[in-house]
């Protein structure tokens, strides 16, 4: 007997009958069960969070910003939670929330405090606190909705803190704009402070050199007072010899008008006293003419200099109040410089007529002398023009005297003014010292404000939004996916596709027989009773493939990238699957369809069906390298997601080796079978 015909007459005995035929339909349909409810049962379990209960509570009291705008994020959030319709929420009280998650009737609750809004304006005040969302979960309800609910907690926090970051980036910026609009102010205010030093300087500097020149006119000014005055003590000391010698004239006259005997004599001693009178009084003359000249002249510069320094007092920037303060002082000085010229002039012709008095006296002293007779007739005219001469000479002694107090009055203003003029020469130096540093630090106070405002930036309404925007929300997600599932069922399904096919295979040798007894009674090939044991299953597990691709292909809508690929590739696998089941159930009997079940248990938590096998302890990573599941869910992973195929031929290598191994551990089976034991013809158990 051939592999085939021995498959062909175990068809034949499992459908001899209509119950048989029905246990063999039940067992083409348990894969497609098993798999396709399942599959079916977690289609898109996250689609249908909208019908998962929770509760939203805001106990949030809001608080009132510096700017007296009124923050309320509490209650935006849980609007926002309900308007979303993420989950199935409900806007009820604390009391009530907690209430609903012990009894089950929400699966979570989120809570936002009373503290919520007040905490996350708290940076404002530079004493930051930390804004707090509850969650409140109860694992008797389920307890993926704790995780669940974490999630949502997490996705809450960031979209909080996003809008919190964007409203305080876009004040910061607007204070960059304002600060910048009141750096353009002061930019603008530094150039015409630097403008007007700069004029003020220069003034200044103007001022300086004038106040210099003034202070050495003022000097010179007294010097000539001084000069005046040591004049004028020398007119009055003259015109004292001149009243003295007047007295002694006067009296010279009263005694040759009383004394005529020694005329002769005497008028010739009076001709010379009288030239020498006249010769003294042409000295104190000429001394007068010098000092009205002087004072003349004096009187002249003072008027020319104080015009001068009026100028250019004006010239360099004086305020008026400042020029008539100078003013004021020159009026006094030129009221002293008046007086004393009038003095002097009066004086200084009083001594002119009484030179000529004098001269005159001396030509009558000599004609007298000359002619004596006459002498006698013109003596009481002497007598009288002598006491005339000293009286005028007493007058001109007393003008004199009071010309020397004016002329000492003018020494000490001049000395009082050129000491002024020296303290203002130097303020004026000063002035300019500190207005050159004026200059200077306005200067640089300019530059620094134009770098200050060329550095603070101003983003326009636009930009400010954007710049909010971007630096609340820095980081954006772009995902990209080789290959996709599609859905969470998709995601699973190569697990439990290779999981339904090892349960499809491990139930069909509850009926069918690993190895022909009939085969075995004859002289048949172990290999091909092996064979012969094998293809039966084999070809219903073929039959179980086609069902199951059905019904997961077309009536849960599960996408398959390359559909001839993944059937033939679960042909394959189906077929290794028998061959390992055949292989236990053949060598060890009911303890081998007892393996059969262990190690469907062992791939299905090693084969990282779920989570990535690194995720697995140490030990069952070991396994998962070893056992055919592991294969066959990577291998369909890429057929069913349209990935890159390579890995597919190293999976198909791996069960074609646990295939070639299993059918070679069947035909050892069928050797060993051939020999009956007691063991064999009773067993200790049986299945």
């Amino acid at each position: 007997m051939n592999p085939l015909r021995i498959a062909v007459a175990e068809l034949r005995r499992l459908t001899s009958s209509r119950l048989a035929c029905l246990a063999l339909a039940a067992l083409v349909l348990i894969p497609t069960l098993y798999g396709g409810l399942y599959l079916y049962a977690n289609h898109d379990p996250y689609g249908a969070f909208p019908q998962v209960p929770a509760a939203v509570v805001s106990d949030d009291t809001g608080t009132t910003l510096g700017t007296g705008e009124k923050l309320q994020v509490g209650d935006g959030v849980a609007d926002h939670l309900v308007e979303s319709r993420s989950f199935d929420w409900h806007r009820v009280s604390h009391a009530e929330a907690m209430r609903g998650v012990d009894d089950g009737t929400y699966s979570f609750a989120v809570i936002l405090p009373r503290s919520f809004s007040s905490d996350l304006a708290s940076t404002a005040d530079f004493k930051p606190r930390q804004a707090t969302v509850e969650l409140e979960t109860n694992d008797a309800n389920n307890y993926m909705t704790s995780m669940i609910g974490n999630q949502v907690i997490k996705q809450v926090s960031a979209s909080v803190a996003s809008q919190v970051s964007e409203t305080a980036a876009s004040k910061l910026l607007l204070g960059f704009s304002q600060v910048h609009d009141q750096l353009v102010k002061a930019v603008d205010g530094s150039e015409k402070l630097r403008a007007g030093a700069a004029t003020a300087d220069h003034g200044a500097h103007q001022l300086a050199s004038g106040a210099s020149s003034l202070a050495g006119g003022l000097h010179d000014l007294a010097s000539g007072a001084e000069r005046l005055d040591a004049g004028i003590a020398r007119a009055a000391a003259g015109a004292d010899d001149l009243q003295a010698g007047a007295g002694r004239l006067a009296s010279g006259l009263g005694a040759l008008q009383s004394r005529t005997a020694g005329l002769p004599a005497q008028t010739a001693e009076l001709a010379d006293g009288a030239e020498r009178v006249a010769a003294g009084n042409r000295t104190v003359a000429g001394y007068g003419a010098k000092a009205a000249s002087a004072s003349t002249e004096l009187k002249k510069r003072i008027t020319t200099e104080r015009s001068a320094l009026v100028t250019a007092l004006q010239a360099q920037g004086v305020t008026d109040a400042q020029i008539a303060t100078v003013q004021s002082r020159l009026d006094a000085i030129d009221g002293y410089v008046s007086q004393a010229d009038t003095t002097i002039q009066s004086a200084s012709g009083d001594l002119t007529r009484l030179s000529q008095g004098a001269d005159q006296v001396a030509t009558g002293a000599r004609a007298l002398a000359n002619a004596t007779p006459a002498l006698t007739r013109g003596i009481a005219s002497a007598h009288s023009g002598a006491v005339k001469l000293g009286d005028g000479a007493g007058t001109l002694a007393g003008g004199l005297d009071t010309l020397q107090g004016g002329a000492a009055q003018l020494s000490s203003g001049a000395d009082k003014a050129a000491a002024g003029g020296d303290s203002l020469a130097k303020g004026a130096g000063s002035l300019a010292t500190g207005l050159d540093t004026l200059t200077t630090g306005a200067g640089d106070l300019h530059t620094g404000l134009v770098r200050g405002r060329d550095s603070v930036p101003d983003p326009s309404d636009a930009q400010r939004k954007a710049m909010a925007q971007t630096i609340g929300n820095p980081v954006g997600v772009s995902t990209g996916s080789l290959s996709s599932a599609g859905s969470y069922g998709a995601g699973l399904a190569p697990l439990f596709l290779s999981l339904a096919l090892w349960i499809g295979a491990y139930v069909l040798f509850l009926f069918v027989r690993p190895l022909s007894t009939r085969a075995l009674a004859t002289s048949q090939r172990s290999l091909r009773t092996a064979l012969g044991g094998w293809l039966a299953p084999a070809l219903v597990g073929l039959v179980q493939v086609a069902a199951l691709v059905l019904v997961v292909g077309r009536g849960l809508d599960i996408r398959i990238a390359h559909p001839v690929l993944a059937f033939l590739f679960l042909c394959f696998t189906s077929m290794t699957f028998v061959a390992i089941l055949h292989a236990l159930a053949s060598r060890f009997g009911a303890v081998g369809k007892f393996l059969g079940l262990v190690f469907m248990v062992v791939q299905l938590v090693s084969a990282g069906g779920t989570f990535p096998w690194q995720t697995l302890p140490g030990p069952l990573q070991a396994v998962h390298h070893v056992v055919p599941m592991s294969y066959a869910v990577d291998g369909l992973r890429r057929l069913l997601y349209g990935a890159d195929l390579g890995p597919v031929t190293g999976s198909l290598g791996v069960l074609t080796a646990y295939l070639l191994g299993a059918l070679a551990l069947s035909t050892v089976a069928a050797r060993r079978s051939r020999t009956w034991t007691a063991k064999r013809i009773k067993p200790e158990l049986s299945l």
